[in-house]
């Protein structure tokens, strides 16, 4: 556990750093060298600061501190998808995953120490929330998958999912934050266009997003356009029903112009008939969008069963008749557990 008495560094935006400078009687520009250093180029310690003397590293070790996250544990699929167990200053752990592609180099990322969500098909809604993620706990899963990307691959990251464990948009500041600082010229630098945010469906905070003008894609994991049967997988809805998300949806789309993805695992006997397809396709009416057809992936705590592929193939058809630009997504890593809907931190 990290000194509880020193700063978190990272905390603090530029303005705040540099008031800490001046009262530390230092001049203001130190502190913009600094941030370079956290942010720019993501160092982990004050000692690997070059460019700064070492009484003001030794200061600023005495008063800061660096809660740097850490690989615990990678896993190497088949398909050399890459699955992470990253360690927190505090102990806790988070899976994070590098997806390799022909035409990209995917990071997914998680948001909470479990999450406080129970949709019935993931490993993730299994466990207790503990806590939400820092936005520096999340831009370190970034600039550690992208390393291991270069390591490994010999290319960069190109994209980013918030898809790992947790609900994003319940650790909303965060989330943003670490959007801001990933996307920043004096941070990664990276394509807001290159960035999906995946919610279960949190209405209100859809609304907030459009508020918020956000420029980032924004996901909605849908997997029934029918009330009852989403309840039934996915209790969110109680609060949060098909109705309520269309409104915020519109919202969203009002204020942001940006289409959103759906995400839709289809489930054997459950979600898989023409007629699911037939609703999907009438909540597709309310903004413009895209489906993505999502491969389900066993875990050990449910007995759901992929739909057929037949099915999956009838279902597609069906939409892209209607108009609708559909993808079938096929799963990556779930020979190590690190497929859509399959993390969930199994050491203690």
């Amino acid at each position: 556990m990290p000194n509880s008495s020193k700063i978190d560094i990272r905390s603090l935006d530029l303005v705040a750093l540099q008031q800490h400078f001046v009262a530390m009687n230092e001049p203001a520009y130190r502190a913009k060298q600094v941030y370079q250093w956290l942010w720019e180029k993501s160092v982990r310690s004050f000692e690997q600061m070059s460019n700064l003397s070492k009484e003001l590293r030794k200061k600023l070790d005495e008063q800061f501190r660096i809660n740097a996250v850490s690989i615990s544990n990678a896993q190497f699929s088949n398909d050399h998808t890459i699955k992470n167990a990253f360690r927190l200053h505090d102990g806790n752990i988070v899976e994070g995953v590098l997806i390799p592609t022909d035409e990209r180099m995917t990071a997914c990322v998680s948001s909470q120490v479990g999450c406080s969500l129970t949709c019935k098909f993931c490993a993730t809604g299994y466990m207790d929330r503990k806590r939400n993620l820092n936005a520096d706990e999340i831009y370190d899963q970034v600039v550690l998958i992208d390393q291991q990307a270069k390591e490994n691959y010999r290319i960069p990251l190109t994209n980013i999912v918030y898809m790992g464990m947790g609900e994003p948009l319940l650790n909303y500041a965060n989330v943003l934050k670490s959007i801001e600082r990933i996307t920043a010229p004096d941070g990664l630098n990276m394509s807001y266009k290159r960035i999906t945010v995946s919610t279960a469906g949190i209405a209100k905070m859809i609304k907030k997003l459009g508020d918020d003008g956000v420029k980032f894609n924004l996901a909605l994991s849908l997997h029934a356009a029918n009330d009852e049967k989403r309840h039934e997988i996915m209790p969110i809805t109680e609060h949060n029903s098909l109705k309520a998300l269309a409104e915020a949806l519109k919202y969203y789309f009002q204020k942001t112009k940006n289409p959103v993805t759906y995400e839709y695992i289809v489930f054997n006997n459950f979600n898989d008939e023409i007629q699911d397809a037939m609703e999907l396709a009438k909540f597709c009416r309310h903004v413009p969008c895209k489906v993505n057809l999502i491969e389900y992936n066993p875990i050990q705590f449910a007995d759901f069963i992929n739909a057929e592929g037949d099915k999956i193939d009838a279902f597609a058809t069906y939409l892209r008749n209607n108009g609708i630009n559909t993808n079938i997504r096929r799963s990556r890593g779930k020979d190590i557990d690190a497929a859509c809907g399959q993390l969930a931190v199994k050491e203690s």
